[in-house]
């Protein structure tokens, strides 16, 4: 596969250092001076591709939407996947290129900062809009009509181009070549709009709040752990936030042989279909065991990835930890093996849910016509990891008769 992740240039925010990152690099530890730092954006992270205007020219950035991520469609006929990487203007242009093509991938990004000099074209497409544009074009191949579609692991973020304007023609700063034969007629109004940027990276301590012990992941986590005080820790607005979790038990003799694999247990509440309970997943997904009276007071829970995996495993890997439904109470504590990061947030998990749904639910021909009318809502979600036995090509949980090849995991970073 074609690695695909931006390359950012950026500087320690403690000693100023160079160092290149990829655009799913959250943990930063500087190799200068040690101090880790954990990059933060709420609203989506911003760049800017590098320029080479002649000097003293005044720059001007045209924003892009950028999107990665997996896209599902359910179709007559199953669940239909696909992964997808695509850029589009966020901001309507007939004088401007439409997306941003391979140049993204291509070059080494800057982290867009207050101080990054030029002026800022506004936001004008929402990325609903945009979408919606990029689903009608994928979805011209697939069979209709399409009863559900889902974006997980999404990857958005704000990608500026710069521009400039010389000899009443309009250049691109990239290649420093002009787009047309002449400047724009609307080019005044359209520059009159540009700002300089407000938009600034924020960086969150990576201290344990709860004992002052160093917080542990690699660079690409979402959810940082402390082995001094057995808690985890995700991101929030301006500060990291406790997390619950757990794991399974495995009773091995030798633990360098497991990777704990995490995954989100959540707990929903479900109107259009009976779903609540152990014996409702059975009729549900016609499993051929007969429901016992027993387990109608075991709640049922959607068990989704909470790392990232292709999108032809990621769907049935779901799809076979719900039908599995773990029984055993998660312990708490984090385990002694190895962790595998949590590169998927709980949101990407929520999103899936519907999906996860018409993978097992059978008879398809009667329900897939009522997926838009069931609601999938979840009300509470625990992170779990779930431990999983290595072998040559394959990491297996015997328990639940559950595995996935080790590759998979590897590729990952791609996605």
């Amino acid at each position: 596969m074609i690695n695909s992740s931006l390359l950012i240039e950026h500087r320690c925010p403690q000693c100023g250092a160079p160092a290149v990152l990829t655009e799913t690099d959250r943990l930063f530890t500087c190799e200068f001076c040690r101090v880790k730092s954990y990059l933060s954006a709420g609203n989506g992270f911003r760049y800017v591709l590098p320029g080479a205007a002649p000097p003293g020219r005044e720059l001007f950035y045209f924003p892009y939407w950028r999107f990665k991520g997996m896209l599902f469609s359910c179709v007559f006929d199953g669940v239909r996947q696909k992964f997808i990487d695509v850029s589009h203007q966020a901001a309507m242009s007939r004088d401007f290129p439409v997306s941003l093509g391979f140049r993204s991938q291509a070059l080494k990004l800057h982290f867009l900062t207050p101080e990054t000099e030029g002026r800022f074209l506004p936001v004008r497409l929402p990325i609903e809009q945009v979408m919606k544009t990029f689903k009608q074009s994928f979805n011209l191949s697939l069979p209709k009509p399409i009863f559900h579609q889902a974006d997980v692991g999404e990857h958005l973020s704000l990608i500026y181009t710069p521009f400039y304007a010389a000899a009443d023609r309009l250049y691109d700063a990239v290649l420093n070549e002009p787009l047309g034969e002449s400047l724009p007629q609307d080019i005044d109004q359209t520059l009159s709009t540009a700002e300089s940027s407000g938009w600034q990276l924020s960086f969150l301590s990576t201290l344990c709040p709860a004992c002052g012990w160093d917080l542990d992941g690699p660079p690409d986590t979402l959810v940082l752990t402390c082995r001094n005080c057995d808690s985890a820790w995700k991101p929030g607005k301006d500060r990291l936030e406790r997390l619950n979790f757990g794991q399974l038990p495995l009773a091995v003799d030798n633990c360098d042989s497991i990777l704990y694999l995490p995954f989100w247990r959540v707990r929903t509440a479900i109107d259009g279909i009976q779903l609540d309970s152990y014996a409702d997943l059975v009729r549900a997904a016609n499993l051929p065991i007969v429901p016992r009276a027993a387990w109608c007071d075991i709640p049922f829970h959607f068990w989704s990835p909470a790392f990232k995996i292709r999108p032809q495993t990621y769907l049935p890997l779901a799809t076979k930890m719900t039908l599995a439904q773990p029984q055993d109470l998660p312990a708490a504590g984090l385990p002694g093996g190895e962790l595998h990061p949590v590169t998927l947030p709980v949101a990407d998990a929520a999103d899936s849910l519907k999906i996860t749904l018409a993978a097992f639910v059978k008879p398809r021909k009667a329900l897939y016509p009522q997926l838009s009318a069931i609601t999938v809502a979840p009300q509470s979600y625990l992170l779990v990891y779930v431990p999983f036995l290595r072998s040559h090509h394959n990491l297996t949980q015997p328990s639940l008769k559950v595995s996935i090849l080790k590759n998979q995991l590897a590729l990952a970073g791609n996605l």
